[in-house]
């Protein structure tokens, strides 16, 4: 990367050099003759001016001129009557006719201008210089064009190094880090950098990151979940079978009825399991709703016996308002299993479950006992925290993403009581007439347990 940045912008330099010294060093060569024949001009308007008319034989005298320069005076037949200079040549006999004239001579720069009185031409000025001195000068300029040529490229060298090094340095950075993440580190992240279009690699990565972290969480936490959620199903089925194997043919009907609703909610437990690990990690909208009053009737049958088995006491009731609200029965299902068996296994007494409407377009579910929670409110929804030995410590934490799965929040109400509350969207808003509670098989009204508050 850097190599190919200095070589760019090297390349670039050297195109811009040769392109701008070129038509310079042209216009220097150009230039120097120019100002070599002015002044050969200048010094030969100078002599004719000093030079007095002069007749044949007599004295001609010159004025000073720089040194270099050859200055001759010639009479109308060509003869040198003063200064330097070979015979009149072309350029002198030129001028002989009142015209000044420039031109080339045997390596020599020659001018010629002519000399005369009144409105009579009597003779010529000639003025000649070597033309290897105007190169030396010209060779001399061009040295310096290519000295400063030469400074504008080590310039441009040493500003394209700094140039690739602050833009090599973020992306060898970003692939530092891309190499840590394939590494396994996906605790890595890139940072910032001034460059904006490398910025917004670092911030796409870091994003691809963050989501293939959550996947990856995501994937690793199903199995733990799905073992979760099953035990609980399958506790159930076993304890019916084993009643069914046990009991009468009266009750063997029963159990069998009983066990088969609970295959039906293993089924729905996959179902459910298999959806979690499948969405996206953000609130998404449930596929099935069903009135609360059916839900939580569903919960009450299916842990009815196993709260009696060990002893408590499950009721369950409804608040008037809420009455035909309809929420996710499945993921309130899942969710209310989890709080019961957590309630089961780690609380004291009789354990309540309270619908009420939150007065919004939510249902608020109330889960308490008469325990105490000894973890804090943030330690409790944690994965891998328990209140026993005996438990896993991620019923909580699936109970919750089931929530936030379906739109809810499943948050600890009290430590004392315990109380867990669990908010679900409504789905359908509750019906104007009255209501009337679904009564068991066996007669009982589901809400009847608890008096209504």
């Amino acid at each position: 990367m850097r190599q190919r940045v200095m070589r760019v912008a090297v390349v670039a330099v050297l195109v811009a050099l040769v392109l701008l010294a070129t038509p310079l060093a042209l216009g220097i060569q150009t230039s120097f003759f120019a100002d070599e024949r002015d002044e050969l001009e200048r010094t030969a308007l100078a002599a004719a001016v000093h030079v007095p008319p002069f007749v044949v034989g007599g004295h001609v005298g010159l004025p000073p001129h720089e040194r270099g320069i050859d200055v001759g005076v010639y009479d109308l037949s060509g003869r040198l009557r003063n200064g330097s200079g070979p015979r009149a040549d072309a350029v002198a006999r030129t001028a002989r006719k009142g015209l000044v004239v420039r031109g080339r001579g045997d390596h020599r720069l020659v001018v010629a201008v002519p000399l005369s009185t009144g409105e009579q031409v009597i003779g010529t000025v000639r003025a000649s210089s070597s033309t290897a001195e105007v190169w030396r000068r010209i060779v001399l300029a061009w040295l310096g064009l290519a000295g400063i040529a030469l400074v504008a490229l080590a310039t441009a060298v040493a500003v394209a190094r700094r140039q690739a090094r602050t833009l090599s340095a973020p992306l060898e950075a970003l692939s530092a880090k891309a190499g840590a993440v394939a590494d396994g580190d996906l605790t890595a992240r890139a940072e910032g950098s001034a460059i904006a279009e490398i910025d917004r690699v670092a911030r796409t990565q870091n994003t691809m990151v963050e989501h293939l972290t959550r996947w990856l969480e995501h994937e690793r936490h199903f199995s733990s979940n799905a073992s979760h959620q099953l035990r609980t199903a399958l506790a159930g089925l076993q304890l019916g079978l084993e009643a069914a194997a046990t009991g009468p043919d009266a009750e063997q009907r029963a159990a069998v009825t009983e066990a088969l609703e609970q295959v039906r909610h293993l089924q729905r437990t996959v179902d459910e399991v298999l959806r979690l690990a499948r969405a996206t990690p953000r609130p998404g909208v449930p596929t099935t709703a069903r009135p609360a009053t059916e839900v939580v009737e569903g919960v009450e049958r299916r842990w009815h016996g196993t709260f009696a088995t060990g002893g408590r006491r499950l009721g369950v009731a409804v608040e008037p308002g809420a009455r035909g609200l309809s929420i996710p029965d499945r993921a309130a299902e899942q969710i209310l299993d989890v709080l019961l068996d957590n309630a089961l296994r780690h609380g004291r007494g009789t354990v309540r479950v309270t619908v009420r409407e939150t007065g919004g377009a939510a249902a608020a579910v109330d889960v308490s006992d008469e325990g105490s929670l000894e973890l804090g409110l943030r330690a409790v929804f944690e994965r891998g925290a328990t209140t026993s030995r005996g438990g896993s410590g991620i019923g909580l934490t699936l109970a919750r993403e089931l929530a936030e799965a379906a739109g809810g929040r499943l948050t600890l109400g009290r430590s004392e009581p315990t109380t867990f509350t669990l908010l679900l969207p409504v789905t359908e808003p509750p019906p104007s007439d009255g209501w009337v509670p679904r009564r068991r098989p066996d007669g009982r009204c589901p809400m009847g347990d608890v008096p209504q508050v």
